[in-house]
């Protein structure tokens, strides 16, 4: 009876997840309070981020929430972080979390009118090359007044939009027919092999749009996150922080349109699919078919989305309220006006995002331990130990490599506070301060496109129902990323030692 009941605890743990990744797991769980009587909580600490670090890399495997959270309730119970400092991780981000709680679910009413743009942009822009660059630029230009996890959401929206509808037909289906297109069961030659590479076409696109916010994210005070908190305590406003950043920040601009061009026209690193025929056909002829079907009621839904739309530009590029805030205005804009009144139908438009914040918690709870263990201390005192260009590209290396691996406003935060103290203390002047503070700017926000985990942003897509539908895992994300972060890291680099 104990080996049935056992075997059944072994079955319901983690589900469907392959048996080796479910023995993975158990035996991280096993290892760590070991190592940290053994090694104590620093190399415990760092083992316990690799760990985490797994379950993102493994996200299409399992879901990362639950093993995930598995390994940081048990740094919660070894010791390692407090409640208390994982709820103070969590509140400082506490606009992270509203921005994905409605921002998110803002977007999931404007769909009508994002998939009646971008439609037509599909059909009318035949060349692979210049639809890359309109979307890296487009995520550029809107992140550096908007937040790259709205403009993310954005782009996921309209791809999966793409991806249901040609779904449907590959399928058999017709556009209005309830479809699940996460299977591929209905799906035959030659429409399966046209299906993978609209699926390499929408990866691409994917990759240069969420890189592209990148790119922009860095250039103003509100682009990310840690701008705003490292622009605050500069004490710069906007118009310094971008006169200030730019230096680095429009060279490496410049550098990552030139290599979204550059691995379009190679295909290079998974990029340069060409959309197939098939799908051009299928997309001409929805485009037709929701024009001959548009009525008035239609029309003024699309009015509706555009003046929500507009107001959502203008309300985040006047900052009028915190992004989530302006997002719940939208939701109710959008559905008041457009009859959208039904519980059900208001709930499906957080599905996307809630699990993703919920995961968003438990990596506060790594960050927490990350904090409280001073796993970063070492490498910090090292850099704030060096002088003059060396000190500066070396504090760009260190954040960059530190963002890769754990939250960029956690390291923009640790970096910006010790370089004020050190300005404060009188160790440095205040030009050095402000060239270390563009440091940490660009380091948290350049070489951290190298891993999902970097950005909020990446992590996004890496999690979202879109990732799985189109073959987009962590591995292949780094790998789509690599030729990207090795030519702005450098890029970036270079400019911090000659141009600042």
């Amino acid at each position: 009876m104990n080996q049935t009941m056992l075997h059944a605890f072994y079955k319901n743990f983690l589900g469907h997840a392959p048996d080796w990744y479910k023995r993975c797991i158990l035996a991280f769980l096993l290892l760590n309070p070991l190592l940290l009587a053994a090694a104590g909580s620093f190399v415990t600490g760092w083992l316990l981020v690799l760990e985490f670090i797994f379950t993102l890399a493994m996200a299409l495997r399992c879901y990362p929430l639950q093993p995930g959270g598995l390994l940081a309730l048990e740094g919660i119970a070894l010791g390692m972080a407090s409640p208390e400092t994982v709820y103070r991780e969590t509140t400082q981000n506490f606009a992270v979390i509203l921005l994905l709680i409605f921002m998110v679910a803002g977007i999931y009413f404007l769909r009508e009118l994002l998939l009646f743009i971008f439609t037509k942009l599909l059909v009318k822009v035949r060349s692979t090359l210049l639809l890359a660059l309109l979307f890296s630029f487009s995520a550029a230009f809107l992140s550096a007044f908007l937040d790259a996890l709205t403009v993310t959401a954005v782009v996921i929206t309209v791809a999966s939009g793409f991806y249901a509808v040609y779904h449907k037909i590959a399928s058999g289906q017709g556009f209005d027919d309830v479809h699940d297109h996460s299977r591929d069961d209905l799906v035959h030659d030659p429409r399966k092999g046209d299906l993978e590479q609209f699926r390499a076409f929408l990866r691409s696109l994917m990759m240069h749009a969420v890189i592209g916010t990148a790119l922009g994210g860095v250039t103003t005070l509100v682009g990310e996150p840690q701008n705003l908190l490292i622009g605050s305590v500069a004490g710069w406003n906007f118009a310094e922080f971008f006169l200030r950043v730019a230096p680095v920040s429009m060279p490496v601009l410049a550098v990552g349109l030139i290599t979204c061009a550059l691995l379009e026209k190679l295909g290079w690193f998974g990029y340069g699919a060409v959309l197939p025929d098939s799908v051009r056909e299928v997309m001409e002829r929805y485009e037709a078919t929701q024009e001959a079907r548009r009525d008035v009621r239609m029309n003024v839904r699309l009015l509706v989305q555009t003046a929500a739309t507009l107001l959502l530009i203008i309300g985040l590029g006047l900052h009028v309220a915190e992004v989530g805030l302006i997002g719940l205005a939208i939701i109710v804009i959008a559905t008041a006006l457009n009859g959208v009144i039904d519980e059900r139908r208001l709930g499906h438009a957080f599905e996307e995002a809630l699990p993703f914040t919920a995961l968003l918690v438990a990596f506060f709870a790594i960050v927490a331990v990350i904090h409280e263990q001073h796993l970063f201390r070492p490498i910090t005192d090292y850099v704030l130990a060096q002088q003059g260009v060396m000190q500066l590209a070396l504090l760009y290396v260190a954040s960059g490599v530190l963002s890769a691996i754990s939250d960029n406003v956690f390291v923009g935060t640790v970096y910006i506070t010790e370089v004020k103290a050190a300005f404060n203390a009188g160790e440095l002047s205040y030009e050095q301060f402000n060239l270390l503070a563009v440091s940490v700017n660009t380091g948290t926000n350049i070489p951290s496109v190298a891993t999902p985990n970097g950005q909020a942003a990446f992590l996004f897509l890496l999690t979202s129902a879109l990732a799985p539908l189109i073959r987009l895992g962590y591995g292949r994300m780094v790998w789509m990323a690599l030729p990207y972060t090795l030519t702005m890291f450098i890029t970036g680099l270079l400019a911090t030692m000659i141009l600042l």
